[in-house]
């Protein structure tokens, strides 16, 4: 009786009858601490995000990431170049609400990425070396709306995305997860928690909202750049 009763137990825990999809949460624990707010200040405004121009979030996001391969902490962040195209500053804001200000060393505004460096070193974001397919699940961890570090999830939804118009050099992710103003520069992640792309767009007719058609820098594009960036 104990013996068939450990088998059903055995059973249930690995049809997961019991237990939680936790794939999402291992995502957040093991990749939100990598996460920073991006708050640039514009010319002639004080605070950050001000005077940015028409649709661009009055903040963004950015990640530490491995810049030099398998380095354990990283100074260097990812995120979008329109986030911080025009700023004549730039504060960065870790989960625990510290700021420092940070520094720009790259800029490639033909795809749309920036490389920030920062005082302090932190885990960063390993790339994936999986292959993507239409259907995968993925999660953002981003700034919405200047809130604060937050997880949405997803699937992608369409791969290879080039001539929407957005940057001179394309290759997007589509994805559904639900991205919002303040979330450009954000990681898309899998569920191991390794990346697939950064984002960077909206596809929205009549605002600046979430309709769930949202773009991501395809890793591929972004590994590509990077080979091709020296800094110190």
């Amino acid at each position: 009786m104990l013996i068939r009763f450990l088998f059903l137990i055995l059973f249930l825990f690995n049809s997961g009858c019991y237990l939680p999809d936790n794939k999402k949460s291992h995502t957040w624990e093991g990749s939100f601490k990598s996460v920073v707010s991006v708050l640039p200040t514009w010319p002639g405004y004080e605070k950050p995000g001000f005077g940015a121009p028409s649709d661009v979030a009055p903040e963004g996001t950015g990640f530490y990431f491995n810049y030099k391969k398998n380095e354990n902490f990283s100074e260097y962040i990812l995120t979008a170049f329109h986030v911080i195209k025009n700023a004549s500053k730039i504060e960065i804001e870790d989960y625990i609400g510290q700021k420092e200000v940070a520094e720009v060393v790259y800029k490639d505004e033909p795809t749309d990425i920036a490389i920030l460096k920062s005082k302090s070193k932190k885990k960063p974001i390993k790339f994936s070396k999986r292959n993507i397919f239409i259907g995968n699940d993925v999660c953002v961890i981003g700034n919405s709306f200047g809130l604060g570090p937050s997880l949405t999830c997803g699937v992608v939804s369409a791969l290879n995305r080039k001539k929407l118009g957005f940057n001179r050099i394309e290759n997007f992710i589509q994805t559904d997860a639900a991205v919002n103003p303040g979330d450009s520069g954000a990681p898309l992640l899998n569920y191991r928690g390794k990346l697939i792309g950064m984002i960077d767009a909206i596809y929205t007719k009549e605002a600046d909202i979430d309709a769930g058609v949202n773009f991501a820098i395809h890793k591929n594009l972004i590994e590509k750049v990077l080979k091709k960036v020296e800094v110190n």
